[in-house]
């Protein structure tokens, strides 16, 4: 199910996974888990009772007819996006929540915690509770990266610039081989996930794509190379960009990626200030950024589909979460995996034959499935057991929060 579950239980993996996320909040103090910087922002506070109230609605509450819900204010407070269970407290005042307290949460969490181990103890064999609580895992592992991300965002909204974890490990630079492009698949291929593991229902039915002949990156796009697009005006050049990217770059005043400083030459981190290192991912940049540096290099995105098969030939490995570096680093592999979310040139749209999850769980991929673009490979704050080549995840074009970068694609062969 997740890349580790061959060889772990389920009461395992789940008690691994509930306490990564503690973990991950284990430098934070509680003022820093209250604030929202902006509407796409979550506190760390919501995401770790978020996270608890799915295992208590969707897992508890239906399968265990003896538990009782710690707080019923909680399935109000804390429900995300999921309208056919009930409402929900408006996302953008999430930050708003001075109460319940960190300590609260942390006492629902361990309430939840305790129940759902009662649950697998007995249970875990059962393939509908099984199948849920894998969903609920990989519901928290998407969390725990949001939360970094979002943490990220809140302190580099402090003038202090404060590390998250100051002990994080700055990577060695290094040199870096020269960009070029490889031959990509082409004709009728498959795509989407296979075989009886994990997926999401967004990566489903695999199918059939007709692919052209093109060629992709053999890494991906770095900072001294999007500074250059930078020092050539990139972002002054209308012809560049789409119509609501231009629209988007003038009304936003933005003029280099998210988090780096005026000069240019220093960059905030979740390990505070540091300079920016020419030959690590650019990251932090928009769908319409991308797009624009890759109009200006002579090339274009890839689409999921170019990119998943290039990256189904590659290993799983790469410069995740568990890394403790938290931020893309230099490496001569091609990086198809871990240090940044890549852009693609597709839209975020269901497979033929896309059929949702029933029930409210239905709500969780499919009904976000307009508007935005597919990313794909995770990045330097995602679990390393929690992606592979099929998985889709997705923003809108002007999203720059999340670690996104680049890499490049072109039309005809290498």
């Amino acid at each position: 199910m997740m890349n580790s579950m061959a060889s772990e239980t389920l009461p395992a993996a789940f008690d691994r996974i509930r306490e990564a996320t503690l973990k991950l909040c284990s430098t934070l103090e509680p003022e820093d888990t209250v604030v929202q910087s902006m509407p796409d922002v979550s506190p760390t506070k919501w995401h770790l009772a978020h996270i608890t109230w799915f295992f208590e609605r969707f897992i508890l509450e239906a399968f265990d007819n003896e538990y009782h819900r710690f707080n019923e204010q909680y399935d109000y407070l804390f429900n995300s996006y999921y309208y056919s269970a009930g409402t929900m407290h408006a996302r953008p005042k999430r930050g708003l929540l001075t109460r319940p307290t960190f300590a609260e949460v942390i006492e629902y969490r361990s309430h939840v915690d305790a129940a759902m181990r009662v649950l697998l103890a007995g249970r875990a064999d059962e393939p509908e509770i099984r199948q849920r609580v894998v969903l609920g895992l990989n519901h928290e592992q998407q969390h725990q990266e949001l939360l970094l991300t979002d943490i990220k965002h809140v302190m580099s909204r402090n003038p202090m610039f404060p590390a998250m974890n100051s002990s994080l490990r700055v990577p060695p630079s290094s040199s870096l081989a020269a960009y070029k492009f490889d031959d990509g698949c082409r004709g009728i291929q498959q795509v989407g996930a296979s075989g009886n593991g994990f997926c999401f229902d967004n990566e489903l039915p695999r199918h059939d794509a007709l692919l052209q002949e093109h060629c992709i990156g053999s890494r991906l796009v770095t900072n001294a190379e999007y500074r250059d697009f930078i020092d050539a005006d990139g972002y002054a050049d209308s012809q560049l960009w789409l119509s609501d990217g231009w629209s988007t770059v003038n009304e936003c005043g933005w003029n280099r990626p998210l988090y780096w400083t005026e000069d240019l030459a220093s960059e905030f981190t979740l390990g505070g200030l540091r300079d920016v290192d020419p030959n690590a991912p650019v990251c932090h940049v928009s769908y319409y950024e991308a797009d624009a540096f890759a109009r200006w290099a002579g090339a274009r995105l890839p689409t999921e589909f170019e990119w998943e098969l290039a990256a189904a030939t590659e290993d799983v490995t790469g410069n995740f979460v568990e890394s403790g570096v938290w931020q893309p680093c230099v490496s001569n592999g091609k990086q198809f995996f871990g240090d940044v979310w890549e852009w693609t040139a597709s839209p975020y749209s269901p497979y033929p034959g896309f059929a949702p999850l029933e029930g409210s769980l239905g709500e969780y991929n499919g009904k976000f499935m307009s508007g935005q673009m597919t990313v794909r490979g995770g990045s330097c704050a995602t679990a390393n057991d929690h992606i592979r080549a099929s998985y889709r995840s997705f923003f809108y074009p002007d999203a720059r929060w999340q670690f996104l970068g680049i890499r490049l694609a072109k039309d005809g062969p290498a």
